[in-house]
C-alpha cells in the first residue's frame, strides 16, 4: 500500500484535497450493499483465523487430536476453528499467538 503525505492549511479549510472518492458510487450504495460487504468481510476474517489455527498446529507437528490434548480444548473446538465455523477468541487467540511466536516456551509451560 502506498502512503501519501499531504499538508493541510488549517487557515483555508476549503483547500483540503478531495481524495479519490467516487461520490456517485458512494451515494448509490444501499444499506443492503453494506450488509453484504460486511458479511463477506466477516467470512474472510473467519477463514483467516482458520488458516492461522491450522498453520500453528501444523508447524508444531501435531494432529488435531494431539493439539487439542496439548492445549486442553476439545477436538471439536479445534475442528471448528480450522473449518472456519468458530473463531478462537480471548485466551485461546492469545495462546495461538504465543504458540506461533515461541512454541517451545509455550509448550513447556502447558505440560
Amino acid at each position: 500500500m502506498k502512503t501519501v503525505r499531504i499538508k493541510i492549511d488549517v487557515l483555508r479549510p476549503d483547500a483540503k484535497p478531495t481524495g479519490r472518492v467516487d461520490h456517485r458510487q458512494l451515494d448509490a450504495t444501499t444499506e443492503s450493499d453494506v450488509a453484504i460487504q460486511l458479511a463477506a468481510d466477516e467470512a474472510e476474517a473467519m477463514q483467516d483465523a482458520a488458516k492461522f489455527a491450522r498453520r500453528v498446529r501444523r508447524r508444531l507437528g501435531f494432529s488435531q487430536a494431539e493439539f487439542a490434548n496439548r492445549i486442553d480444548v476439545s477436538l471439536q473446538t479445534i475442528r471448528n476453528w480450522e473449518q472456519g465455523k468458530r473463531c478462537p477468541t480471548g485466551a485461546a487467540k492469545a495462546l495461538l499467538k504465543v504458540l506461533d511466536k515461541a512454541p517451545e516456551a509455550a509448550l513447556a509451560v502447558l505440560h
